[in-house]
């Protein structure tokens, strides 16, 4: 009952928001996507515009058009300009802050191209970037006027492509839209990437809780063939030319398969209205990774790619955070234990309360000892987020820890309540 409350609480509160924002007042059927450079090291970072373009049917939630989760690095807010207020805000996250934890980040600098999309503004709007620091706080590192009207937005279709779906449960705006987007298959192996598009699809829809909500969800398609069949391994010198150029050792780290080329993302994407982005790689060699409202990447072929799939969705869909904490990873002192972390399935039980402690049994140990008495019971394990000390897990098993098992009861309800956040 606690967390039927719970639920219904945030729900409310989306509610009243979508009431005093009607989407036609402010915004066209379109899309607009904002190009921009971050760049920095590992304590400093700027943002440097670099194009905007209108793109296709904005297939974003219409009715609850401020985000009511605190989740992401980052954050994009849209003001009215002659009213100033808030019209539109996402959270959401990119490599670049990932970047930041790595030891290359204090030796370096570098940038990262990254894009966001905003429904198209009827009316001049101002557009502000947000980043978090280590205390978890949302500080603006940018801001840029909009004019619909300038001229210097691109309008060109970019590359066309063949799209289409392959589970249709209705219009865009009120469902939640996966498009999955091919790399590494040639012209002639497409067919291979059709039928791994709709394996990964129909597993997806056998896991709890998306079984019971396929009906929330649209399943798009996109063709585009690369020059080269594969994907970049540099740890073994192989190189491919491939349209999104994936690669695997992002970060140096072997397993992680992800891509620095947002832009030819994007490219690709907009030939289908989507909200979430899965790029499928022509590969056996294990990896994957996905980023939190940005896109999530994967090896087609492997014996574990449905299991990395399901589990880094997590991550794509909602800010669901690892739940392991003795596997190599790039990252050294993730965060700051002093804070409590946003991501929902996590904590360092300095604000227990806003996380999962009413969903407790009474006299449930707080730390509770990972033993096999504990099985299958919520609590707070001692480990995750990549760190064994000081960071706390609801459960001994979950998806966001064990591949084969399945989300606990905390991630279950995250999901569900970001499903119903696009089409309620």
């Amino acid at each position: 009952m606690k967390k039927l409350i719970v639920f219904a609480l945030l729900f409310s509160f989306i509610g009243v928001q979508a009431q005093e924002i009607n989407y036609s007042d402010h915004f066209t059927p379109q899309t607009l996507r904002i190009d921009y450079n971050r760049c920095g090291m590992a304590d400093s970072e700027e943002v440097f515009f670099e194009q905007m373009r209108k793109e296709g049917k904005w297939s974003g939630p219409r009715q609850n058009l401020i985000d009511p989760f605190q989740w992401g690095e980052y954050r994009v807010e849209v003001y009215d300009a002659k009213s100033d207020k808030l019209i539109y805000s996402r959270g959401y996250a990119g490599l670049y802050s990932e970047w930041q934890a790595t030891a290359e980040a204090k030796k370096i600098k570098r940038c990262f191209y990254e894009t966001v999309l905003i429904p198209f503004p009827k009316n001049k709007v101002r557009l502000e970037l947000y980043s978090r620091d280590r205390t978890t706080k949302l500080n603006k590192v940018f801001e840029y006027p909009i004019d619909p009207n300038d001229y210097f937005i691109k309008t060109e279709k970019g590359p066309r492509l063949k799209s289409y779906m392959v589970h249709d449960s209705g219009d865009p705006k009120d469902k939640v839209d996966v498009v999955f987007l091919p790399d590494g298959f040639t012209d002639k192996e497409m067919n291979l990437f059709r039928e791994a598009a709709k394996e990964f699809s129909d597993a997806l829809f056998k896991t709890d809780p998306f079984d019971a909500h396929e009906d929330d969800f649209n399943i798009w398609v996109v063709e585009a063939p690369s020059k080269e069949s594969g994907t970049d391994i540099p740890g073994k010198n192989i190189w491919k030319e491939t349209v999104m150029n994936t690669s695997f050792y992002t970060f140096d780290s072997e397993r992680y398969l992800m891509t620095h080329d947002i832009k030819s993302v994007r490219d690709v994407a907009a030939n289908a209205p989507y909200d979430l982005i899965i790029i499928l790689v022509n590969t056996k060699k294990y990896g994957g990774g996905g980023v939190y409202n940005y896109y999530g990447t994967f090896s087609a072929f492997n014996p574990k790619s449905i299991g990395v799939w399901l589990h880094e969705f997590g991550h794509n869909f909602t800010w669901l955070a690892d739940e392991y904490y003795t596997s190599d990873v790039s990252f050294s002192d993730f965060i700051d234990t002093k804070y409590e972390p946003l991501q929902p399935n996590v904590t360092t039980l300095v604000k227990f309360d806003t996380k999962w402690k009413k969903m407790l049994k009474q006299g449930t140990p707080i730390p509770t000892p990972r033993t096999p008495e504990y099985d299958g019971i919520l609590g707070a394990f001692e480990g995750g987020l990549y760190s064994g000390k000081d960071i706390y897990s609801p459960m001994q098993k979950c998806k966001m820890n064990w591949l084969d098992d399945p989300f606990c009861p905390v991630c279950r309800q995250t999901i569900i309540d970001m499903i119903y956040y696009y089409t309620r």
